[in-house]
This record gives C-alpha cells, sequence and structure tokens, in this order.
C-alpha cells in the first residue's frame, strides 16, 4: 500500500513537468538571448573558470530545497543533451555527481537524476542530487560497476540512479520524469 500511495503522489507531482519540451534559443555570444528562464543554467555555466569541466550549483527551485545539481561548463545553443557531451565530460558529471551524493547521504539512501528532453525547464545539461525516496525501486534498470559505466542515452529519456549492494548502481533507464523519484 505504501508503494502505491508513494507512486501515485510522485505522478501528482509530476504533472506541471510533463508539458516542458523547452524551446530553447540561448546563445552565449548574443546576451539577450540568455535572459529567458530556461536559459538560467546556461547563465551560470558561463559564470564558470572555461577549464572547469563541471560545477555544483544549489537548486534555485523553492519547492526543491535538498536538492543540490551537477552541470557540466560547456553547452552550446539551444537544448544542450547529455549524449551531446563528449564522453570524457559524461563520466566526469556521472562521477562528480556520485561522489557529491555519496559525501551528502553517507548511509547510502541517495540518487541522481536526469530528466529527459522532454520535461526538461532548463536548457543545459544537469543532474539533481537528492535523498532517494522509500520504495521507488522499479524493475527496469541495468547493473554497472560505476559511473564509467553509465551508458549514454540513446533515445530522449533520462536516467535515475542509486546505490547497490556490493558498491555497484542500479541505472533506472527510459522514463521521462526522473526527478521525482528524489525528495524535494
Amino acid at each position: 500500500m505504501v508503494r502505491w500511495a508513494t507512486l501515485l503522489l510522485l505522478a501528482v507531482a509530476a504533472i506541471p513537468l510533463a508539458a516542458a519540451d523547452t524551446k530553447c534559443d540561448c546563445d552565449p555570444s548574443q546576451p539577450e538571448t540568455m535572459k529567458a528562464r530556461q536559459c538560467s543554467l546556461c547563465v551560470e555555466a558561463e559564470k564558470q573558470p572555461p577549464d572547469q569541466i563541471v560545477f555544483f550549483l544549489k537548486d534555485a527551485n523553492p519547492r526543491k530545497p535538498n536538492r543540490l545539481l551537477v552541470l557540466p561548463r560547456a553547452h552550446s545553443m539551444g537544448v544542450y543533451r547529455m549524449a551531446d557531451l563528449p564522453s570524457a565530460t559524461q563520466i566526469e558529471l556521472w562521477t562528480a555527481a556520485i561522489a557529491k551524493a555519496r559525501e551528502l547521504y553517507p548511509k547510502g539512501d541517495w540518487g541522481v537524476a536526469y530528466n529527459g528532453d522532454h520535461v526538461r525547464t532548463q536548457c543545459q545539461v544537469h543532474v539533481h542530487i537528492g535523498r532517494l525516496l522509500p520504495g521507488v525501486e522499479t524493475s527496469n534498470f541495468v547493473v554497472v560497476d560505476g559511473p564509467a559505466a553509465i551508458p549514454t542515452p540513446t533515445d530522449t529519456s533520462g536516467y535515475w540512479i542509486h546505490p547497490i549492494e556490493g558498491g555497484k548502481l542500479h541505472v533506472h533507464k527510459g522514463e521521462q520524469i526522473n526527478e521525482t523519484v528524489l525528495l524535494r
């Protein structure tokens, strides 16, 4: 019963996200294009030193006070996808996200989530870090040994990832809305 109630709560919480499909005209060479709300993470990326690969940022959404984001410094015009990142940057991003999650949640009750392209409300790639909600486990996952083994998305869906016994990770894939498995 608790699992169904949790899933229902997650589904209701996700409704505002379901209509996203972000339009993005961000162009760092034209500052006026960076003023749209969906470009705010691109603006933050531009503030970082050019040689920095990834950086952390507290989620600005007041409804998500317990969330931290990790982002790549690099971005491009338009919606930037995980698959657009070089594999070395993807590994750096996942490694940083998981290391920070382990630091923040040493009991192992952490999760990291990357939303699919159709529900993201920001142009810039970003991974949510937070406490994993209890009872959200599904059977749609692959087991990997660590961040370097996390596959690159081959479609428009995202991932949510959490630890399992033996230092391995469950990578849940095939969903658009993934951050709802994390405590707000």
